[in-house]
Formats: C-alpha cells, sequence, structure tokens
C-alpha cells in the first residue's frame, strides 16, 4: 500500500508538470497515458476531446485501443442505446470516475457496448474517467484492460478520479493555446522570454494588457499577475521525468484578476520549452460564473457545505443533481440555498450567478470606477 501510495504521489507530480508545459492535445494525451498507466497498469488509453455544450466528441487519441470504426459504434451507442457508465452519467455521478466492472458487479457482459465491441476487440475491464472543470467537460479519458487481466481496483478508481481535474486542465490549456496561436480573439495569448519579455501576443492579449494596469508600479512592463502566473510555470519546469519530482501539492500557474474596468481574467501559464532560459505562454480569458465561485464564497462566509451547493449551482446542476453530487436530500439543498441566499443578499440562483460578477469586488456600472482591492 505504501509502494501504490509513493507511486501515486510521483504520478500527481508528473502530470502536474505536463499540464503546464504547453503540449499540444495529441501529446498531451499520449504523456498523460504513459504516465497514468504507471500508477494504474493497463494495456491501453484513449483520450477523447468534447464539445463542452453537449459532450459529443471531437478527436480522440488512442494508445493500443480500438479502431476507428468500433470507436465510432461506441458514440452511437453513447447517444443512442442504454448502457452502464456513460459519460453523461459519470459526469453528474459523485466522482467523474468509474469502472465497469464495479458498475455491472463484475459482469461486464451486462454491458452492450463490452459485448457488442470491447470483448470481441480483446477487451476486459475498463475505467471511465470525465476530463471536466466549472467551464464544462473538455475530454473523455478510458484506460482499459485486455482479457485475462484483473479488473481495476477501488484505490485505483479512485485515483483516476482525484487527477481527473488536473488531466481536464491540462487538455484546456491545449486547446486556448491552440485556439489562441489561430486567432480567436476571445484568447489573449502572450509569449515570454526568460527574463518576463514579449516575445509575441495577439490583439486580445494587447487589449487585456492595457485592460490589467500595472498599478503605476515604476519601472513594470507587465501586470503584476502575468509576471507571477509565468514564474510559477517556470517553477515547473523541466522534463516529467526529471529527478527530483516536483513537490506534491505545487500550485497551478493560474490565478484570478480583475481588470480596471472591473471585468475578472482568468490568467494560466504554460511552459513552451525546455532549457536554461524557458519560454512560457500566458493565456488569458474572461471568467465565467464557476471560475468566480470561490472568490465569492469567501467574501460571505460561506459554510463548507454552502460553498460546495454554491460552486454546484455556478455549474449549472440542479437541486436534484446537487442532492445525488453531495449525497444529501433535495430539502437540505433548498436549506442550503435559502441561507446562501440570505448571506449573498441574492433572492434566485440567476442572482447568485450575476452575483459572481456584479458583487462587491466588481466595478461599479454607474461610476466606472472600480474600487479598491
Amino acid at each position: 500500500m505504501v509502494n501504490a501510495s509513493a507511486a501515486h504521489a510521483r504520478v500527481r507530480d508528473e502530470i502536474v508538470r505536463l499540464v503546464h508545459r504547453g503540449l499540444p492535445a495529441p501529446e498531451f494525451a499520449q504523456a498523460v497515458g504513459d504516465a497514468l498507466t504507471r500508477a494504474v497498469p493497463a494495456e491501453g488509453t484513449c483520450l477523447m476531446t468534447t464539445d463542452p455544450a453537449t459532450m459529443l466528441p471531437t478527436a480522440e487519441f488512442v494508445e493500443n485501443g480500438l479502431p476507428a470504426a468500433e470507436l465510432l459504434r461506441l458514440v452511437e451507442i453513447e447517444v443512442r442505446d442504454p448502457d452502464f457508465n456513460k459519460w453523461t452519467q459519470l459526469a453528474h455521478a459523485a466522482r467523474p470516475a468509474g469502472s465497469l466492472s464495479d458498475a455491472t458487479a463484475g459482469d461486464l457482459d451486462r454491458s452492450l457496448r463490452q459485448r457488442e465491441i470491447r470483448r470481441p476487440g480483446g477487451f476486459s475491464d475498463e475505467l471511465r474517467v470525465v476530463l471536466a472543470d466549472g467551464t464544462g467537460t473538455w475530454g473523455q479519458l478510458t484506460v482499459f484492460r485486455e482479457a485475462g487481466r484483473p479488473y481495476f481496483s477501488s484505490a485505483e478508481v479512485e485515483f483516476a478520479s482525484s487527477i481527473a481535474g488536473l488531466i481536464a486542465d491540462g487538455l484546456r490549456r491545449g486547446l486556448l493555446l491552440g485556439g489562441a496561436q489561430a486567432g480567436d480573439d476571445d484568447v489573449g495569448l502572450l509569449v515570454l522570454d526568460a527574463d518576463d519579455g514579449v516575445h509575441m501576443s495577439n490583439r486580445a492579449a494587447d487589449h487585456l494588457l492595457d485592460e490589467l494596469g500595472t498599478g503605476g508600479r515604476q519601472g513594470a512592463r507587465l501586470p503584476l499577475v502575468i509576471s507571477a502566473v509565468a514564474r510559477q510555470a517556470r517553477s515547473l519546469s523541466g522534463p516529467a521525468t526529471s529527478t527530483p519530482p516536483a513537490p506534491t501539492g505545487t500550485g497551478p500557474a493560474k490565478a484570478r484578476a480583475r481588470t480596471r474596468t472591473g471585468r475578472w481574467l482568468i490568467v494560466r501559464g504554460s511552459l513552451l520549452n525546455d532549457g536554461p532560459e524557458p519560454q512560457v505562454a500566458v493565456m488569458l480569458e474572461a471568467a465565467r460564473p464557476a471560475e468566480m465561485a470561490p472568490l465569492m464564497v469567501d467574501a460571505y462566509g460561506f459554510t463548507d457545505s454552502e460553498r460546495r451547493v454554491t460552486e454546484l449551482v455556478a455549474q449549472g446542476l440542479s437541486t436534484k443533481q446537487i442532492a445525488a453530487r453531495l449525497h444529501v436530500s433535495s430539502y437540505t439543498v433548498q436549506d442550503h440555498l435559502k441561507s446562501i441566499f440570505a448571506k449573498s443578499g441574492t433572492g434566485s440562483r440567476g442572482d447568485l450567478i450575476a452575483r459572481l460578477f456584479l458583487d462587491h469586488y466588481a466595478v461599479s456600472l454607474t461610476s466606472g470606477i472600480a474600487p479598491d482591492m
């Protein structure tokens, strides 16, 4: 058990490094699969990117998996037929990962995809992981074992569940970086050298940098949040397999920042190359309600339970879905909502989401002047 825990810690640290390396989705998928299977042994992986609005797959990156025709049939089953551990079910479950063996109580052939596609292809148990954050579901990761191999253990499922958010962050960074490089006006992109000099920027970044400002700091070339995020990304530099590993619990190169007009941004940093003077890509995009929830709960003194309910409301979950996620009754969720509304001065879910952007931290819409922090 000690050896397994140590392996899990090493793989988690390795994935933290991968998340901040600015890898395109194909390379990131392969690297994550290689790392994960060192802690959760398996014969193959498949990572699919998804449309966050519909959860439909948009691309797949397969290592020793099924051919394309069988993958298309799997998608058809997901959309049209009942089965176990469907992606939409996992996305609203208490944890974002699950094994087919657990869902079928060990009788894998109860699953349509197992009977029709996976068993004929020589595969046995599968471990599915939903890659989601507060802004949506960005991918779906499947880890699978061949016939005759042991089923995935509960500890392996728990570990995969614990790193799902990390993998989602890395995948989203890769997609954002690709969008910014392709000229997406919604994403600001800066490429900084080792001295925080701007090697390249797009029009969106130029606009957002001006909107952030330097706060009047003498000699400052960039807003402080940009430099801070870039330095955190550099602290994670070096090959993913280097020793000693990054310390467990290393914080992400990510921060929320408010512009001078009162708009909130999410700033993310990722390494573009190795070496003594690594370049860092810094991406800026408008913050979404779920990403603002932590600020709000701190401001209004919510309890831990109220904090979790607020985060799930910001993700768009219904009362029934929140109750299932937290393993409480719908009445308990309603009680928490009443307290949340009272503390935040809101009267509905819509008011609560709006307050994520219009609370006392935000700009006064009448004066156009942002209050002091």
